[in-house]
């Protein structure tokens, strides 16, 4: 028992230095977006507020998200690191399950399992609310949420609004933050 109080306090403190969110129990099962369309959904989003995330650590972050020849989808994700380069990363989102076509699996690496990609929310064209979570040997888990939009920026009251989805499903957004988007490049 005290080598799992361990594991369990090691991981919290990793989990802490990457500015990853983590909570107690097990991940919130919110709804996702009813009647899904894909198609719609393809093209570039921007990020407008995201919950902390190791593996983003620049600003201008974008996903721009294309159907593949096998059915899959491509993702390709774009951001600007503090020391002013460009960094992409280029995964394949599936849809895992045909009745609920809005939960989508994302993969960034051959060796890496599909990590969820809910659409909780979207209108297809002005906003996007995107949920992550994963739970941690049944004690805890780690999630993700996203704001993301079809511009660079939207108005605090849209802001706001979605916010209020995602707590209305019991995410805690406590230390979600704002993506700076401006002087951004144009990506190719």
């Amino acid at each position: 028992m005290q080598e799992m109080l361990m594991l369990l306090l090691s991981l919290i403190a990793l989990s802490a230095v990457n500015g990853q969110t983590f909570h107690l129990g097990s991940c919130p099962k919110p709804p996702v977006q009813n009647n899904f369309e894909l198609s719609k959904y393809l093209g570039t989003w921007y990020e407008i507020e995201k919950l902390p995330a190791s593996f983003e650590k620049g600003n201008c972050v974008q996903a721009t998200y294309s159907l593949n020849e096998d059915a899959t989808i491509k993702v390709f994700n774009q951001e600007v690191l503090p020391n002013g380069k460009t960094h992409s990363i280029v995964g394949t989102a599936v849809s895992r399950n045909l009745e609920e076509p809005a939960k989508l699996g994302v993969s960034f690496s051959f060796f890496q399992p599909y990590s969820p990609y809910w659409v909780l929310s979207t209108d297809y064209e002005s906003h996007s609310l995107v949920y992550s979570c994963c739970n941690v040997l049944g004690i805890f888990y780690v999630d993700f949420a996203w704001i993301l939009a079809r511009t660079r920026t939207l108005p605090a009251e849209n802001v706001t609004q979605l916010r209020d989805v995602f707590t209305s499903s019991n995410i805690d957004i406590t230390k979600m933050t704002q993506t700076d988007q401006t002087n951004c490049p144009n990506f190719m």
